[in-house]
């Protein structure tokens, strides 16, 4: 999940499997999986930097819980 800002400051979390695409029309324009458009305060350089992080703690934790199970296996 990743946190952002309605147009009118207020913050919501929005899960960032489901978006589909981000655009600039001039606003930020996220247009999710289900079609549902949502427009943000934040940049799209801004909106998939967040993508990028929380990707990397989702893959990180996984990778996480790998390692210590292919230790046990490998000896």
């Amino acid at each position: 999940m990743i946190k952002l800002r309605r147009i009118n400051n207020k913050e919501f979390v929005v899960n960032a499997d489901f978006i589909e695409f981000v655009e600039s029309t001039p606003d930020t324009v996220i247009t999710l999986t289900n079609g549902v458009k949502l427009v943000v305060k934040e940049s799209v350089d801004e909106v998939i930097e967040k993508v990028i992080e929380y990707k990397k703690r989702i893959f990180e934790g996984i990778i996480f819980n790998i390692q210590p199970f292919q230790k046990e296996h490998e000896g």
